[in-house]
């Protein structure tokens, strides 16, 4: 079985588990190569409350390693849905393992404030 064919199966199989609601969006991290991506989403009503990456200007100026970068990644969107009056989440790391660049969103976001 190919890495993409597991990968997604495993998403699946998360995604029957984890759901977002108004109250407690689902917090879904998508990694590429080169960028990492953080969305705060509300399934019941589909649509996307808070969204931030390392493309943003602020993150994408500094110079730091990915990890670093993905960190800075979860700060801001802790912030983004702190000032929304959101407080409270739940993590998809997206058929991810929870290691690495998408564990530090994760560390981001708990240290800026997001619970789950």
């Amino acid at each position: 079985m190919s890495n993409s064919i597991q990968k997604q199966k495993i998403r699946y199989r998360i995604r029957k588990k984890v759901v977002g609601t108004a109250a407690t969006p689902r917090l879904a991290v998508f990694r590429s190569n080169a960028e990492i991506y953080a969305q705060l989403i509300d399934d019941e009503n589909g649509v996307t409350i808070a969204a931030a990456s390392s493309k943003d200007k602020s993150i994408a100026a500094q110079k730091a390693t990915k990890s670093e970068k993905s960190k800075l990644v979860g700060a801001a969107i802790a912030q983004k849905a702190t000032g929304l009056g959101v407080t409270v989440c739940v993590f998809d790391r997206g058929g991810n393992l929870y290691h690495g660049r998408v564990k530090a969103v994760a560390d981001g976001a708990r240290e800026g404030g997001l619970q789950f």
